[in-house]
């Protein structure tokens, strides 16, 4: 009886063992061809992708090993939800974008695609509404995706932001009328 319950007790640990072995795998370090595939998955103007984005922004800890920079700042310094609709999303997929390219020196040459999905993101915010207040989203997020292009990789003063800022307010205005 005594060896039966020892060799069941020595099965179970086995299988235990096993079980953990295979649920928190040995991590062997992410590469950088690893982190550019994946970074390249989140920054597709797709719904695809921008639906595997959210569900790892969702899932931080399943890419701790990728070391990935989940900080925002949303909009910066324009608003995060101007009139409305609400850009935070798009907002938070474009600057792991940008500050995770950034952090792979691998950000000129992969600007123009994060920017488009961040264009592509906010006309999905926009695709919610009909009439002026669609037309009026889609005017925003033109003028906030024309910001990115033209600053999003430089310093930009306090007065081109405003700038940015009086002309989507004029466009609402315009697309209101």
């Amino acid at each position: 009886m005594v060896g039966r319950s020892l060799a069941a007790l020595a099965t179970v640990t086995i299988s235990v063992t096993t079980a953990m072995a295979i649920a928190a795998p040995a991590h062997a370090a992410v590469t950088v061809e690893q982190k550019l595939a994946a970074l390249s998955q989140f920054s597709q103007s797709t719904s695809a992708s921008a639906s595997a984005w959210r569900s790892a922004w969702q899932n931080q800890g399943a890419w701790a090993d990728y070391t990935f920079d989940w900080s925002t700042d949303l909009c910066s310094s324009s608003p995060d939800q101007p009139l409305g609709f609400d850009f935070r999303m798009s907002c938070r997929r474009h600057d792991f974008g940008y500050r995770n390219y950034k952090a792979v020196s691998q950000f000129p040459a992969n600007k123009d695609r994060i920017d488009n999905a961040f264009h592509f993101d906010m006309l999905q915010v926009c695709n919610g509404y009909s009439g002026v207040s669609k037309a009026t989203c889609e005017g925003l997020a033109w003028t906030y995706y024309q910001a990115v292009k033209q600053f999003g990789n430089l310093r930009v003063t306090k007065e081109q932001i405003e700038e940015v800022q009086r002309e989507a307010k004029l466009n609402a205005q315009t697309a209101d009328s």
